[in-house]
């Protein structure tokens, strides 16, 4: 399975001159630290999906040997649209904003997933304990437990459409499912200035 790792975005939250993807957390950027841990997990061709707003990233990427993807830079969402039209899924998709990312995290999400499309989540109140900052327009209700989007996720295969489904379903969608977790890495995700503090704090 390929991975998709989304760094094409400015951060603004971030209030940094440096890119976010490479902003250091104990002495390694973020971006190795999540590529470091795609290289140790079941992945096999990491796709670094970058901008125009993310020209040092791409460089550091080009030393890294990752294959890059060229994305407009017009937000996650359209950016990882645009990726996805560009490889084959199942494919992993994570952003580079979770320096604490692990190679395990990654394979026991694509193992939860079973061929389906797949979203790793920390409750809400995982992260308030932690005091990680929270982008409230991510939350929503999982089981009676208010969830967040920790930023990896498996994406799967569309179904290809059968003569019985095309006349009810004029666009077939891959089954979603949440992988819930309370790993306190998993809920690290860098946005704000706080963020750093935290995961500085618990970082290998």
């Amino acid at each position: 399975m390929d991975a998709l790792l989304m760094c094409g975005g400015r951060g603004t939250r971030l209030d940094s001159d440096i890119e976010k993807p490479l902003v250091e957390i104990c002495g390694r950027t973020m971006f190795d630290r999540v590529v470091d841990a795609l290289h140790e997990s079941c992945v096999e061709t990491i796709y670094a999906v970058v901008s125009d707003q993310s020209a040092e990233t791409r460089a550091r990427a080009r030393e890294r040997e990752i294959t890059l993807i060229d994305a407009p830079g017009e937000g996650y969402v359209a950016d990882l649209g645009f990726a996805l039209e560009r490889v084959e899924p199942p494919v992993v998709t994570v952003v580079s904003d979770l320096p604490l990312l692990r190679d395990d995290h990654i394979d026991d999400l694509v193992a939860a997933s079973n061929g389906d499309s797949c979203t790793a989540c920390v409750p809400v109140s995982l992260k308030r304990r932690l005091g990680a900052s929270i982008d409230d327009s991510l939350v929503f209700d999982y089981r009676d437990t208010a969830v967040c989007p920790t930023g990896l996720g498996v994406v799967a295969p569309v179904p290809e459409s059968t003569p019985e489904s095309a006349s009810t379903d004029e666009h077939s969608e891959p089954t979603s499912t949440v992988y819930l977790s309370t790993d306190d890495a998993l809920a690290l995700n860098v946005n704000r200035p706080t963020d750093i503090d935290l995961a500085e704090d618990r970082c290998a």
